[in-house]
């Protein structure tokens, strides 16, 4: 499951690429996923506040860590 912080990396790619479109359609539909992203952050710290066994951020920073 996605931590927090790779869902708002994904709101604030979403915003990026709504700066490089024209308003309309594509702009509108690329600023709606950001605020999808962002609720999807929010919810996700909230499970995590809730039920701290879930906050796999501390077990990715171990799954990345270079083996010995």
């Amino acid at each position: 499951m996605k931590t927090a912080a790779e869902y708002r990396k994904h709101a604030e790619e979403c915003r990026v690429l709504a700066k490089q479109v024209p308003e309309g359609e594509q702009r509108d539909q690329l600023l709606e996923m950001a605020r999808t992203w962002d609720n999807l952050a929010r919810d996700r710290e909230t499970l995590v506040r809730n039920h701290p066994e879930f906050d796999t951020s501390k077990n990715m920073t171990k799954a990345h860590a270079p083996s010995k």
